[in-house]
């Protein structure tokens, strides 16, 4: 078991949650606005709801008040380090 970390661009104050491709690689648009946490705080219950792991395993390294994050994913397996990067980066997802 390892972690992962991987950059995400977040945009708060979106109109529906949801992960979009860029040119600069993939997108977080959150509902929650950039105020006291709130995105943060969203960021990590989208990505644990999408990617079906735990929040807890979940933790926002750098980027706790700028629009790029980096996160980090604690005691993944290589097939799950694959599975998420495949959710994340290739698919787009829309949530909730």
């Amino acid at each position: 078991m390892s972690d992962f970390s991987f950059q995400l661009r977040v945009q708060p104050g979106a109109s529906k949650n949801e992960v979009v491709s860029t040119a600069e690689g993939c997108k977080l648009r959150l509902q929650a606005p950039a105020v006291k946490g709130k995105a943060n705080k969203a960021c990590i219950q989208f990505l644990s709801k999408q990617l079906k792991i735990p929040k807890s395993r979940i933790r926002i390294t750098r980027g706790q008040h700028t629009r790029v994050k980096e996160i980090t994913i604690t005691g993944i397996d290589l097939e799950e380090e694959k599975r998420i990067k495949a959710d994340l980066f290739l698919s787009g997802t829309e949530g909730a």
